[in-house]
Formats: structure tokens, sequence, C-alpha cells
């Protein structure tokens, strides 16, 4: 027990003084080889390394450069203004936009952070324009950010398959419905607000101009049908189909919708690659922690708390889920995954539950995390992009936070949510 307390209160500690995480997790891991009498400047320094010498994980950096043309290549406008021409006429009919390619844009990218980002630019001004009132904007935009970890391509998933050696084409495939439901539930959820404040809809939009959009739209609808159909035929990995889905990507905006040069590629690659050296220091720092508590016996120490309950899959998983949501207010996704997953992945086994399934629900409430305050890193893009004050996206995120709830409180009770429509496409 001693060195669970140390562990949280290193990193606690780290993390309250304004110490970036990863730069923590080094930290913790230290600590806890100093308690162990056990520490060696080299082991350090091969665990970092081998945190990201992996060959699954060159999907990261791949999808976060996917993510990164599509916004700055016009794909993700062209997705917006398809949702727009078909939904905006409805009352509140923004909010259906921002629905309907929040689950078409989570497709081809895979990161919250960069679908939020892009939804927020081209559609807070809009909403705005036609006097929606900014915190059920926003709370929108946010909840309908976080469908981009489930439904695939998801980096997540990835970093999820690799720490816990859980099959990544069999997580991606059970993202698919529950990622859907997300959809249909968010669509609740503003279609009573939209009436409760009666939002005025958008101009119809006559059925040439919705033809013309489709035909924009085109190549961009065609990403997620090539990466979908070549991991379901077996024709690429899930690595190999990050590859494809930037390089996809990188064709259609410069040389179909022409809207980046050789200048703008540029940019795309230099903050794709800032990104990516944040989440591979990540994923070695969180490699060295892993090691440690492994050593330490961490996982023997938690399966011991958790002992009395793990004839009772379901009260084991409502368990599981309360602990992950009291994580993620404090900590991001990817060091969520990276600390926890190594230790709560093998419990799941004992319990009988199915590594899969259990995986999905490990990442869905970590997405939860990601619009709880009071880290709330999707919360933060659209309060940053919108210049809006925090207190005013963590109130418009309630109502969409709740609907998320009521879907996990549904996924823990019927896992067959999930594992019959993965059985039905795998």
């Amino acid at each position: 027990m001693v060195v669970t307390l140390i562990f949280i209160a290193v990193l606690l500690a780290a993390m309250l003084i304004g110490m970036p995480i990863a730069h923590a997790l080094v930290l913790t891991g230290v600590a806890l080889m100093y308690h162990l009498d056990f520490f060696d400047a080299q082991l350090l320094a091969q665990n970092l390394q081998a945190g990201f010498d992996s060959f699954p994980l060159l999907a990261v950096p791949f999808f976060i450069l996917a993510g990164e043309l599509m916004n700055a290549g016009g794909l993700s406008r062209r997705i917006i203004d398809l949702a727009r021409s078909f939904v905006g006429h409805i009352r509140g009919g923004l909010g259906f936009v921002a629905i309907g390619a929040a689950v078409l844009l989570a497709s081809m990218s895979g990161s919250a952070i960069a679908d939020t980002a892009a939804l927020a630019t081209i559609l807070l001004p809009m909403m705005r324009q036609q006097q929606y009132p900014d915190s059920y904007s926003a709370g929108l935009l946010a909840g309908g950010g976080i469908i981009a970890p489930i439904i695939p391509p998801s980096m997540p998933f990835v970093i999820y398959g690799v720490t816990t050696n859980t099959s990544i084409s069999k997580l991606f495939l059970s993202g698919i419905f529950p990622g859907l439901m997300m959809g249909l539930f968010l669509i609740f959820a503003w279609w009573w607000i939209a009436r409760t404040h009666r939002l005025a809809p958008m101009e119809r939009v006559s059925w040439r101009d919705r033809l013309r959009a489709l035909g924009r739209s085109a190549w961009a609808l065609m990403m997620p049908v090539i990466i979908l159909g070549g991991l379901k035929g077996g024709v690429f990995t899930p690595t190999e189909a990050a590859v494809v889905a930037a390089v996809y990507a990188l064709f259609v905006s410069v040389f179909v919708y022409r809207e980046l040069d050789a200048r703008g590629v540029w940019e795309v690659l230099v903050a794709s690659s800032k990104t990516t050296a944040v989440v591979m220091f990540l994923c070695g720092a969180a490699t060295v922690t892993a090691y440690m508590i492994t050593l330490a016996d961490l996982p023997n120490e938690l399966s011991r708390v958790f002992a009395p309950v793990m004839d009772r899959p379901v009260l084991f998983m409502a368990l599981m889920m309360v602990f992950l949501v009291i994580v993620g207010t404090a900590m991001d996704l990817t060091p969520t995954i990276l600390i926890f997953a190594p230790v709560v992945a093998p419990m799941a086994a004992k319990a009988g539950i199915d590594p899969v399934y259990f995986g999905f629900m490990f990442i869905y409430t970590g997405c939860l995390g990601l619009i709880t305050p009071p880290v709330g890193t999707v919360q933060n893009v659209v309060a940053g992009v919108g210049r809006l004050r925090m207190e005013t996206v963590i109130r418009g995120t309630s109502p969409f936070l709740v609907m998320y709830f009521v879907l996990l409180v549904l996924f823990v009770l019927f896992p067959q949510l999930i594992l019959t429509p993965l059985k039905w496409i795998h």
C-alpha cells in the first residue's frame, strides 16, 4: 500500500505545481525506483526509449498528420458544408450540422482535439450569427468532439491496444455502433434544447445546392470508406491504415482541392511533428512509471482491493468505471491509458470480462474526462477558439455529459450493445 501512496502523492504533487504530465510521470518512476532501492539511470533511459519504440505506435504520428491535413486542406470544411446543406434548415439546425459533421469527421481523424478545433472554428461564429446561446453551442461542439476517439480510426485505441496487447482491429470495430449511439443521444439532447430555446433555423438549401455540396465533399467522404473497408477486408493493418489516411489526405488537399501549397504542407508537417513529439514523449515517460508499477507489484495490490467483486462482472465494471471517471477529471486520456490500462486490464481478464469490451469501456470513460472539469482538455479547446470563459463551456456541456453518462450506464448493464454489433461486423 505504501507504493500506491507514493505513486499517487508524487504524481499529484508534480501536477499541482504545474509540471508537464510527461515530466511528472518520469519523476514518479524515479521516486518509485528510490523507494525500492533500485535506481539505475541506464534502466530509466532504456524504458523511456522502449515506450515509443513500437511499430504499431507508428499509427499515432500518421493519424495526427492526417487530422492536420484534413483541417488545413479543406476536407473538414467540406464535410461541415455538406451537413449544413442537408439539415441546416431544421430548428436549431446548426446544432444538428455539428453532430453530423462530428460523426463524419470522427471516421477520418481519430483525434478529439483536432475535430473539436475544426468544428469550433467553423461553426461557432455561425451559431453566434444565428443567436444561439454561447454556452450550449460550445457545450455541443465539445460533446461532439469526443466522438472522434470512439469511431475508427482512433489514436486512443491504438495506444490502448499496444499498451495492453489487445487487438487494435477489434477495438476499432467495437467503436462503430457506440459512436453512432453517441451521435443519436446528442441529437436528442440538442432537439430538446432547440425546442426549449426556440432556436432559429437557417434558410433551406435547394436540392441542386445539396448535390453540389455532396459532389464537393465526395473526395473527403471516400476516406472513411477506404480506411474501414481496408481494415475490414484485411487489406492493411491499423498502422498501415494511418499511413493510407495521411497520404490520401495529402493527395486530396494538394492535387484535388488545391488548398495546400508547399508552404502549407511544411506548416502542417511542423505542427503535426510537435504534437507527435508530445504524445510519444508521454508514451516513453509512462513506460518508465508502468515498469516500476509492475516491479512494485501494484497490480496485485489493486487486485486485492477489487477482490470482493471479481466474481460479479457488472459490479466490477461499475466500480472500475467510477474509478476511471474520477481519474479522468484530473488526467488527460493518453496518460490515463498509459498508466492505468496495463494495471486494470489484467484485473478485468481475471473477472471474466471480454478484453475488447473492457478496452472500449476504458476509452469511452476516458473520453468523458475530456469534457469533465477541472482538466477538460476538449472544453479548453472550445473555450480558446471561441474566446469564452471556461465556466460558460462547462455549463453548456452539462446536458450532453449527462446523456453520455446515461449511455455509460447502459453499456455497463448491457455489454451486448458493444459485443453483438462487433460480432456482426467481424
